[in-house]
């Protein structure tokens, strides 16, 4: 077996590896804004107080999903280092 290179198998399963990361971020990031967007309109926010609650929301959304992104990707190449 040639130790310098990925097997289609190998590359096929990175690829589902990736494309797995980069929905569950973009769905952890939805949540997150969707959580603000709904805690404005329950409090019948408006203004200065929605923009911010929603700035915020979208904020920690960007910043969850990258983490999560982050993290997935960081594993698969754990994983892959380790022959996995």
């Amino acid at each position: 077996m040639d130790m310098g290179r990925e097997s289609r198998w190998e590359k096929d399963a990175m690829t589902v590896e990736i494309v797995f990361a980069l929905v569950t971020a973009a769905v952890l990031a939805g949540l997150f804004s969707a959580v603000a967007w709904t805690f404005a309109l329950a409090l019948d926010l408006s203004g200065s107080a929605e923009k911010h609650v929603l700035v915020g929301g979208a904020l920690l959304g960007a910043v969850a999903g990258a983490w999560r992104l982050v993290r997935v990707l960081l594993r698969l190449d754990e994983q892959r280092r380790l022959g996995r």
